[in-house]
């Protein structure tokens, strides 16, 4: 990139750095030096951090760095799957990124995980990070990274290995803290007096399915870089992403647990709310029985007493009285015996 590809408006980069042989050269680079510098000296790479640029931003590194127009519009857009793309001699790697958002108590409409995205174009000297909120910042990356020159003098693609690897190490703590959550809702779906809030097991039914769509489509992309089907990946650097691969396919079987032991809780809650529905039930049908009693006997009668039944009789009215609340005893007994009342 020439002086006169300078944008009006400043690169939102977060950290631009010259590595050589695995060790940082002082000083912070500027762009329109950083790619000149990485070609000019073998053995190293330069290594660009961005924050959400916008559309005008980016383009100033695309050109510097030759990236493809299409993985620029993915990397703008933001909201991708995860994937592994090769542009040319360029790899285009997508992750989305997850956190675990403190809650006091989870309710029908609590923000249980909060996802971002980070996007990664790497050449053969070169590796382009664009983080979009509200994906983790990767300093302390940078900082480990930085304190194992061995490491670091894979290239970028050792860069790539420590942002998968932090980024999956996310979801284990993302799944670890749902897992509480998970036996909040399951114990309050078996509990006799939990009041059966379906609406906060479904919300946490749905933040799993947006982990699940978070954690599984990265599995193939780590899998050709496990199996070196990309180009950079050296046998050691695959070793360090069969394990990250690994990682990630515990965090997708523990989701699926999750997933399930939700699906049942959340049965288990529609099946206590029905039976609690039809206890309901009976219980209005008893009550409605027992009124039904007195209400025959005062519609037979009238409430016109002179000492009734049958007309002129002194006593009437009292036997009336207990022979209604005879019956409405009985009826009462009967029910208590099934369990209605």
């Amino acid at each position: 990139m020439t002086a006169h590809d300078t944008p009006s408006q400043p690169v939102p980069v977060v950290d631009c750095a010259l590595y050589e042989y695995g060790r940082r050269r002082p000083g912070h680079l500027p762009l329109d030096k950083a790619m000149e510098a990485a070609r000019a000296t073998p053995g190293t790479f330069v290594w660009i951090g961005l924050h959400a640029p916008t559309a005008d931003q980016l383009q100033v590194v695309a050109r510097a760095f030759a990236l493809h127009p299409l993985a620029v519009e993915d990397a703008l857009e933001a909201h991708q799957r995860p994937k592994l793309e090769r542009y040319d001699d360029t790899l285009f790697l997508v992750l989305r990124t997850a956190a675990y958002l403190e809650h006091d108590k989870l309710t029908p409409t609590t923000d249980i995980v909060g996802t971002g995205e980070i996007m990664a174009f790497v050449g053969r000297d070169f590796i382009v990070v664009v983080r979009h909120d509200p994906s983790e910042h990767l300093g302390p990356v940078r900082r480990r990274l930085e304190a194992d020159p061995e490491r670091l003098a894979h290239g970028p693609v050792a860069v790539l290995h420590a942002v998968a690897d932090t980024v999956v190490d996310q979801y284990l703590d993302v799944v670890t803290a749902l897992e509480a959550d998970a036996d909040d809702v399951e114990n309050d779906a078996f509990s006799p007096d939990a009041g059966h809030d379906v609406g906060r097991i479904y919300q946490l039914k749905r933040e799993l399915v947006e982990l699940r769509r978070t954690v599984a489509p990265l599995a193939v992309p780590l899998r050709d870089l496990a199996e070196r089907r990309v180009p950079g990946v050296d046998r050691e650097l695959a070793a360090y992403f069969r394990n990250v691969a690994d990682h990630l396919a515990q965090a997708a079987e523990r989701v699926a647990v999750l997933t399930e032991l939700v699906d049942n809780a959340l049965s288990m809650a529609l099946a206590q709310t029905s039976v609690q529905q039809n206890h309901d039930m009976r219980r209005i049908s008893a009550a409605a029985a027992l009124i039904a009693i007195p209400v025959a006997i005062a519609g037979i009668y009238g409430m016109n007493f002179d000492h009734m039944p049958e007309l002129r009789w002194l006593f009437g009215y009292p036997a009336m009285l207990i022979a209604t609340s005879t019956l409405v005893t009985v009826v009462y007994l009967v029910f208590r015996k099934k369990r209605w009342l």
